[in-house]
């Protein structure tokens, strides 16, 4: 899987794309939402995005391939209502490395976990 789990995308990610099932953590729908910018799912990420934040469309930048996701620190597990996750998700464009540096906020929406917004971000 792309966020780096070490399971098999189908068991990993893929289930919660598919809608098969919701992302118990915040964590856990953070690293689905990486996997989706990665496999250039947006839908997945409309539909995981807070209705007051979110875009018209997701951008996807031409020639950037999405390499790898640190999870630095992480709160808002199954009981909870808000939550965090700072990470930094490295990529390539233009054959060069970079990496994103962020800390996001996710909460509950209608019983489920989506993305707020980023409260600190670098590039």
């Amino acid at each position: 899987c792309p966020c780096g789990s070490g399971a098999e995308y189908g068991a990993c990610c893929g289930r919660l794309h598919s809608r098969a099932t919701g992302a118990v953590t915040a964590e856990e729908l953070m690293r689905s939402r990486y996997s989706a910018f990665a496999v250039g799912d947006e839908g997945y990420l409309l539909h995981s995005w807070h209705p007051t934040t979110r875009p018209d469309h997701v951008r996807f930048v031409d020639g950037q391939r999405w390499t790898g996701l640190e999870i630095l620190g992480s709160s808002g597990g199954p009981f909870d209502q808000e939550g965090v996750v700072e990470f930094v998700a490295s990529y390539e464009r233009g054959g060069e490395a970079r990496e994103l540096r962020e800390v996001s906020r996710f909460v509950r929406h209608e019983k489920r976990w989506v993305y707020l917004d980023a409260i600190a971000a670098s590039v």
